[in-house]
């Protein structure tokens, strides 16, 4: 059949079993909108600004498994897309993001909204296209999509002319096809896990560290067996929550500049660490060359890239981590660690995590909300002192449950990041932590929750300051507060009432608790504003560059 542009972009959206893209339309965008129009069987959700949309996407992409997409028009639009995909791209999310551009003979001329998106976004997508000709449009469309979720996933940029949107070219349906794990699954030899299996056996004081790689395989099935198998304690990274159930007697907590002490003494004592799809990120280093001093490390990874990268393994396994555990687990005898195990349980028993008992904390917020959906919520957050809280104080059971922006650190992601969560799981609560910082960055987001009436509860964490600057600036800078103090009378309850939301301040435990009940119930969106101390400071906590188990103690 023949159909223009537009109708072929609408149409190669729905073989891949899109239902709902997120966006912000322009001149340039006006064809794919007045196409989308008439298919209401996709949802478009009109975001706040194209940040916003890129975060949702991203958003949904990982709390549904699937890919998200988002729209943006050219010039500003595209651009304002940039640090969404950047995100995505730190933290490999699959999201596709379908720009349009000036007609093809403007291109090049400084046109009226005229960017070079494909070059701009070059190094923050996994791959991106110009499509100059209709001709190559819905096979462009169909490998981006291939490309976004194969392998180690990433986003894919499709930036398409005007004037390509408009004409009509010959257009054949074809249904998607299941992804295969294929490249990443030939590298598994036998040789590659013989030796793996024989570090296993001689290991006597073994730790799993689990990454986000672990969430992106769905692999917690295989996990949780190979665990039991090795018999180890386990720990994980903040893009890991979940891959492991945060409740098992196993599991330790993070690891890193903020991970919990027993995680970082751990490894600090082990003699094989077994690292699975973890990019050993420089806040889990702390100093490399002191890092996992007495271990050896072994490394299950999809992408080769990743081995040897920032800390050297002495043998790596590189395939698809649900594939390597799955073979791994036919062939591995039960090992048996007692005594380390229990020495392990001890240095948990010995240093918890603990919540300040007076006063309204950061901790306390997050441990209560916990405690009231019974870990069963999803959670983004924003970054810096939130993030973390979040990360040591609620317990993910379940992969996909943890929305945050682990590579990339984005303040403002977390609001965008609910939307997409709260859009592609209906029925699902959605909570989103925010320092007062983050959620200036994109708080016209409470709007787009409003008007798609979306049950989304905001927890303001407002300490009046930018927290976690403010605590290194306590900590390395002399309590030299530059532009860190936001104590100028913002009242984040009457912008939530002024969009739509409701809004409630607390400043005690016993406000804390009555108004998340109350949030928790609403079928709208609610924010709290939680009042709470501007020197609180998220610990344990290690210096930058120093070795993981040597923590800061306050003075």
């Amino acid at each position: 059949m023949l159909l223009n542009g537009s109708e072929i972009i609408i149409e190669c959206l729905k073989e891949q079993g899109v239902d709902t893209v997120f966006g912000y339309p322009g001149g340039a965008i006006l064809n794919l909108y007045d196409e989308l129009y008439k298919h209401q069987e996709i949802h478009h959700v009109l975001t706040s600004h194209e940040q916003g949309a890129a975060h949702a996407a991203d958003g949904y992409a990982r709390s549904t498994g699937k890919v998200g997409v988002c729209l943006a028009t050219s010039g500003p639009g595209a651009t304002n897309l940039v640090t969404g995909i950047a995100t995505a791209h730190m933290d490999s999310v699959p999201i596709v993001a379908i720009t349009c551009n000036v007609a093809v003979p403007l291109l090049g001329k400084d046109s009226f909204q005229e960017i070079d998106i494909t070059g701009i976004t070059m190094p923050i997508t996994k791959h991106n296209f110009i499509v100059k000709d209709i001709k190559d449009l819905a096979e462009t469309i169909r490998r981006a999509f291939t490309i976004a979720q194969s392998g180690r996933p990433g986003p894919v940029l499709i930036d398409v002319p005007k004037d390509v949107t408009a004409p009509s070219n010959k257009y054949e349906y074809m249904p998607m096809k299941p992804i295969p794990v294929g490249r990443v699954k030939k590298s598994i030899t036998a040789e590659a896990l013989a030796t793996a299996k024989d570090m296993i056996k001689k290991a006597k004081k073994p730790v799993i560290f689990v990454g986000g790689g672990a969430v992106l395989a769905n692999a917690s099935k295989e996990l949780k067996k190979f665990v039991e198998l090795v018999d180890a304690p386990v720990c994980d990274t903040l893009m890991g929550k979940g891959a492991f159930n945060g409740t098992d007697e196993r599991y330790t907590g993070m690891l890193g500049m903020h991970g919990c002490k027993a995680s970082n003494l751990s490894v600090s004592e082990c003699d094989l660490l077994i690292a699975i799809g973890t990019r050993f990120s420089d806040r889990v280093l702390g100093n490399p060359d002191k890092f996992a001093s007495n271990a050896k490390i072994l490394q299950f990874d999809v992408d080769p890239a990743e081995i040897n990268k920032n800390i050297l393994a002495e043998h790596a396994v590189i395939g698809d981590i649900k594939e390597i555990l799955s073979r791994i687990n036919k062939e591995l005898d039960q090992q048996k660690h007692d005594k380390w195990v229990e020495h392990v349980k001890k240095l948990s028993k010995d240093n918890p995590l603990t919540v300040p008992e007076n006063g309204l904390s950061g901790q306390f917020v997050v441990e209560e909300t916990y405690r009231q959906t019974k870990g069963d919520a999803i959670v983004a957050t924003e970054v810096g002192q939130n993030q973390m809280w979040a990360a040591q104080y609620y317990k993910f059971k379940k992969p996909h449950q943890l929305l945050t922006s682990g590579g990339l650190g984005t303040m403002g992601y977390g609001l965008g990041a609910a939307i997409g969560a709260a859009t592609g799981n209906p029925g699902k609560k959605v909570i989103n932590f925010a320092g007062d910082g983050c959620f200036r960055m994109n708080m016209n987001e409470v709007a787009t929750a409003v008007r798609e009436n979306l049950p989304i509860v905001e927890i303001v964490i407002n300490n009046h300051v930018l927290g976690m600057v403010r605590q290194w600036q306590t900590i390395f800078y002399e309590k030299r507060y530059s532009a860190t103090v936001l104590n100028d009378g913002v009242d984040y309850v009457k912008l939530a009432e002024a969009m739509g939301a409701k809004g409630i301040r607390v400043s005690t435990q016993e406000e804390f608790k009555s108004a998340l009940k109350e949030a928790l119930s609403s079928e709208s969106p609610v924010l709290i504003d939680c009042i709470i101390d501007s020197d609180d400071m998220v610990l344990p906590m290690v210096a930058p560059g120093a070795p993981i188990n040597e923590f800061f103690k306050e003075k």
